[in-house]
């Protein structure tokens, strides 16, 4: 069975729902990392940092759990291809921690979203590849700063080069060129501002996120 993990941080809130979702993909209790620690086990194939308010979102959303100790051994990890997923405050951190480019904003109408958005997918990612050509999937979003952003020259060089994983077909936050998730350029890490954790069980409301976490377990 294979062994995943979930960094936990400070004001972390989805953790118990990212590790719920791997359970109960995996059939195997994925290890929970404190943010304090420095090491994530050699044996973990895949982590996920998920979505809150990690450290109150002081500074920035993200900026203080990008400089925790364990990122350090998550970056130098991911680097050397381990895949990593970054959800909602997740995503935030791996933009701060230079994971992945452009940065995540206040949405545009300076409103908390909380409902479920409709994604079109790219299914040419390890993320995604379980879903079929054209298909669209409701996935809950909960965010302040969900308003993805980056320059012109970094918009087209991660279009070009596949790297748009999510894009809303609702923009609930502004973002440009309605990005949800982006991957970075090697494809091992992706960060999306919904929660595919979230939408694993139908009595939560639906199951389009099993495909997300399919793809990408069958990718190792």
């Amino acid at each position: 069975m294979t062994q995943t993990a979930v960094i936990v941080f400070p004001a972390s809130n989805c953790d118990r729902d990212a590790v719920t979702a791997l359970h109960a993909m995996t059939g195997k209790e994925p290890i929970r990392v404190w943010h304090r620690e420095t090491e994530i086990p050699d044996n973990v194939r895949f982590v996920v940092v998920p979505g809150g308010f990690s450290y109150g979102d002081y500074l920035r959303s993200g900026a203080i759990a990008a400089r925790s100790e364990v990122m350090q051994d998550l970056k130098a990890k991911a680097d050397k291809g381990l895949p990593v997923a970054g959800i909602c405050n997740g995503f935030q951190i791996l933009t701060e921690a230079g994971m992945l480019p452009g940065a995540l904003m206040r949405n545009a109408n300076q409103k908390f979203v909380c409902r479920t958005s409709t994604l079109r997918v790219n299914t040419n990612t390890r993320f995604t590849r379980r879903y079929a050509a054209g298909q669209t999937i409701d996935i809950p979003v909960a965010h302040h700063d969900g308003n993805y952003f980056a320059d012109d020259e970094t918009l087209k060089r991660i279009s070009d080069q596949g790297q748009i994983a999510f894009q809303y077909s609702d923009n609930p936050n502004g973002s440009r060129g309605d990005i949800a998730g982006i991957t970075n350029a090697a494809g091992n890490v992706l960060g999306m501002m919904p929660h595919p954790e979230r939408a694993v069980d139908p009595l939560h409301g639906g199951t389009d996120g099993i495909d997300f976490f399919k793809s990408v377990l069958e990718s190792l």
